[in-house]
């Protein structure tokens, strides 16, 4: 098992913290294999609903362990699949942030339960993550915490011709999520969709608010950023993929 350095990145009050640490697991034979036939490539949907049934195996792990699980990606590739662990303090909030220790312990005691359950066949890699500025939002509840902030949705199915959305989480009512979006004629439209039909969502970071890009006065023009801006990540350590 290969450990990587953590990469730095930026929590939602602009302070700069360890968010990511990856850990590499082999599984499957070491030689040559020859495989014939014609193999159907999984959908992203699919993708969703295995990362699903993995997350609902692995939380009460990160639970015992005093922190919120909260979702998984699971990103197979030709290579070998990437499990992703988004975790997070109870709540999200307080002065206490998620540190590299927090994504080592998880990445142990997952990584145990794992070998045991074997839920991905072959080769994969497992990496452990707090949410970081552009949080991924895996239910209603995460959705409805939001309410207000900008977010960007891909949906499994379209809606009213679209899959892919981005504006203003509106409310949260059970399991549907409400949104404004721009509509036809730069008009805001709402729209309304289930969690079931969600294949992944993000908050879209407010840049000019964090400090990181000018803000607009009353009159449209732009202001200088803050000067305290924090260091940027470190360049060198694992990112995240989209």
């Amino acid at each position: 098992m290969q450990h990587l350095e953590p990469m730095l990145g930026l929590d939602g009050r602009g302070s700069t913290r360890s968010t990511d640490i990856q850990q590499y697991r082999t599984r499957g034979p070491s030689g040559p294999l020859l495989f014939s036939g014609v193999v159907n490539a999984p959908t992203e949907a699919d993708m969703a609903d295995k990362a699903t049934q993995i997350a609902k195996l692995l939380e009460p792990t990160v639970q015992s362990l005093g922190l919120e699980l909260l979702g998984i990606e699971y990103l197979p590739a030709p290579g070998g699949a990437t499990l992703r662990l988004y975790i997070d303090l109870p709540g999200g909030d307080g002065e206490r942030h998620v540190g590299i220790e927090d994504c080592e312990a998880v990445s142990r005691e997952v990584s145990a339960q794992l070998d045991v359950e074997d839920p991905i066949s072959g080769n994969y890699t497992l990496e452990v993550s707090s949410p970081g500025v552009d949080r991924p939002l895996f239910t209603a509840q995460q959705f409805a915490r939001f309410v207000g902030e900008q977010a960007k949705v891909t949906l499994k199915l379209p809606q009213d011709g679209r899959r892919r959305l981005q504006g203003r989480i509106l409310k949260v009512e059970e399991e549907t999520v409400h949104v404004e979006v721009e509509g036809q004629g730069g008009l805001a439209q709402e729209v309304a969709f289930g969690m079931g039909n969600v294949e992944k969502a993000r908050l879209v970071p407010d840049w000019a608010a964090l400090g990181y890009a000018p803000s607009k006065d009353t009159k449209g023009r732009g202001k200088a950023p803050k000067k305290n801006i924090p260091n940027k990540p470190a360049a060198d350590g694992p990112s995240r993929a989209e």
